[in-house]
């Protein structure tokens, strides 16, 4: 089962998963990255371009969800080194410094908040989010395409690309497309038919929103929605 909450660290969102006894289903791309406890490991969830299929049995995750583009300026690591990767945390941090944390987070009751209490802690520390970069997601999710949102910020396509491939993991036209896809994925679990679904997300059509959801999420979206919450 799967639980989440909206984090005091602005914009991220805390969250839970136990074992349920069923398959586990794919992680998709959403644009964020996540810092992960599970089995007295702290990990990192980098940004993905394609379904993640968690590996091994199913087992109790806590985590905290980044906002997207200000988890690379908290782990002090580039989010396109971490691109569609789980890694040890202790390959970004000290081992001494990670050991530490993951005495602390096995220790608390609930690990979840632990781990929110270290992020809030390393924000606290770090350079303040780049506010060009939450407008850019903001355009981006309102469907703007990439070149006005580009003259809008007043930054040169290029060099937009590259301060998103640091913050994101790829271009603002892959992050475009996967908030996209965040937007149709809201309105079809609300019951909105697909041909609205479509127009109302941004897509030319149906038949471009499904295969969009084919090459993101790797199934067809009936599927997708059949086995999702």
């Amino acid at each position: 089962m799967y639980t989440e909450r909206a984090s005091r660290l602005t914009g991220a969102v805390v969250w839970t998963k136990v074992p349920t006894g069923t398959a586990a289903r794919p992680v998709l791309p959403d644009g964020c990255m996540d810092l992960l406890w599970s089995e007295g490991r702290l990990l990192v969830a980098g940004p993905d371009t394609r379904p993640y299929a968690p590996e091994g049995p199913d087992r109790s995750w806590a985590g905290i969800r980044f906002f997207p583009g200000t988890a690379p300026a908290l782990l002090g690591a580039p989010a396109h080194e971490l691109r569609d990767r789980r890694v040890e945390l202790a390959d970004l941090w000290p081992a001494a410094r990670v050991r530490r944390l993951c005495d602390r987070v096995a220790a608390a009751p609930d690990p979840a908040r632990a781990l929110e209490d270290i992020a809030l802690e390393r924000a606290a520390e770090a350079p303040a989010p780049d506010p060009l970069l939450r407008r850019l997601v903001e355009c981006l999710d309102e469907g703007r395409p990439v070149s006005a949102t580009a003259g809008e910020l007043g930054v040169g396509e290029r060099r937009l690309h590259r301060r998103c491939l640091t913050a994101f993991g790829y271009g603002p036209k892959t992050l475009a497309r996967i908030l996209r896809l965040r937007r149709a994925l809201a309105l079809a679990r609300a019951g909105t038919p697909y041909a609205e679904t479509a127009i109302r997300a941004g897509y030319a059509d149906q038949p471009h929103l499904a295969r969009e959801v084919r090459r993101l999420a790797g199934m067809p979206l009936g599927e997708l929605l059949a086995g999702s919450g």
